[in-house]
């Protein structure tokens, strides 16, 4: 299970280092795509597989199912990590995310989520004020 924050820097190329503890999970090869709440999702290949059948399953007469998988699948990209578990970043992923130099990767379960800092500090911010209150509602989805 991928899980635990991790910070990093880019460096000059746009690449970040995986972080041990993710690595066995992710591998070597991943997708890496635009993610919710302002940062990039990476997906295991398994995963990544899941993902897809998912993306088949929606209704293409639904104008929202279409948008959604375009613009998910539009910013996908299968990534490989270099001999020291380096990933680039792609220009255009590292544009939507506001990612700069300085990013958190986040395990959440079956993906990695890749942040700007700053974003995920402003998002850890306002989530801690209403962590109690999520957690409650939680209890919706059999939590």
């Amino acid at each position: 299970m991928l899980m635990g924050e991790y910070e990093h820097s880019l460096d000059d190329k746009g690449r970040v280092t995986i972080p041990s503890r993710l690595r066995d999970d992710l591998q070597t090869h991943f997708v890496i795509t635009k993610g919710l709440d302002g940062c990039l999702f990476l997906y295991p290949m398994e995963e990544w597989g899941k993902m897809e059948e998912r993306l088949k399953s929606l209704p293409m007469t639904n104008a929202n199912a279409r948008a959604f998988a375009r613009l998910f699948l539009a910013g996908a990209q299968d990534v490989e990590v270099d001999k020291q578990f380096r990933v680039v970043i792609p220009p255009r992923l590292r544009e939507h995310a506001g990612i700069e130099k300085e990013v958190v990767l986040v395990g959440v379960s079956t993906r990695v989520e890749l942040w700007a800092r700053e974003r995920w500090e402003g998002y850890q911010a306002e989530a801690q004020t209403s962590y109690e209150e999520i957690a409650e509602k939680m209890v919706d989805f059999g939590f």
